[in-house]
């Protein structure tokens, strides 16, 4: 639980023009959607995956490095690592078990296996869409396991796109469907409370011994 009066102590630190700018921001967050990202080679890859979900309002990320294992590259991701959870898995299989008992359906992206067209893609289900490596794609457990098989539709002699490409037009047109349906997308006030704190405490150098001194004002 986040304590409020600390929040609000902290925020003041900020300027109000970075206290609106946070609040809007995470207004637009959504848990709804998220991304999974296995075992991608290129780094600026996943990195460049990562500003999509920034740019689209995903708040969570999820990162399987169970063969290669990485860093996020901070001038491709351009800063977006601070402000979107990443959660990183040493399996596929803890990541598909951890993604289920929190009731996502599993969307593989992959253009075989009679997969629905972008266009089709029923938003009615809160889903983690994962993309695979650039050359083998998914893992067959992905496929296996997964709920919901999805391709964008390609028309030229070139059968598959990058995957920050391919993450970036699909979380544009599945996000724009879902801000502008009826279903409750947005982040709880608690979490919306929980990232506000977070994001404070990232802007504000000194926030370890603000804290301090606040909870020994106020013992």
């Amino acid at each position: 639980m986040v304590d409020i009066q600390l929040l609000e102590y902290l925020e003041s630190f900020l300027t109000p023009r970075r206290q609106n700018l946070n609040k809007n921001i995470i207004a637009q967050r959504t848990n709804y959607f998220s991304v999974a990202v296995e075992d991608v080679y290129q780094l600026h890859n996943t990195s460049a995956v990562i500003r999509s979900c920034d740019v689209f309002g995903i708040q969570n990320v999820h990162v399987i490095e169970e063969i290669n294992a990485k860093r996020i590259d901070r001038e491709i991701a351009m800063g977006a690592q601070k402000w979107v959870d990443i959660n990183r898995y040493t399996t596929t299989r803890e990541c598909i078990n951890t993604l289920k008992s929190k009731g996502y359906q599993i969307v593989a992206t992959t253009p075989h296996d009679s997969s629905v067209e972008l266009k089709d893609f029923d938003i009615s289900k809160p889903s983690v869409f994962f993309f695979g490596q650039e050359q083998e794609g998914l893992s067959d457990m992905v496929l296996n396991e997964s709920d919901v098989k999805l391709h964008i539709p390609m028309v030229g002699f070139t059968e598959s796109l990058n995957i920050s490409v391919s993450a970036a037009i699909i979380l544009q047109h599945v996000t724009s469907l879902l801000r502008n349906s009826d279903i409750p997308w947005r982040l709880s006030e608690t979490e919306k409370m929980e990232k506000r704190m977070d994001w404070a405490k990232k802007v504000i150098k000194s926030h370890e011994k603000i804290i301090a001194r606040y909870k020994e004002e106020h013992k």
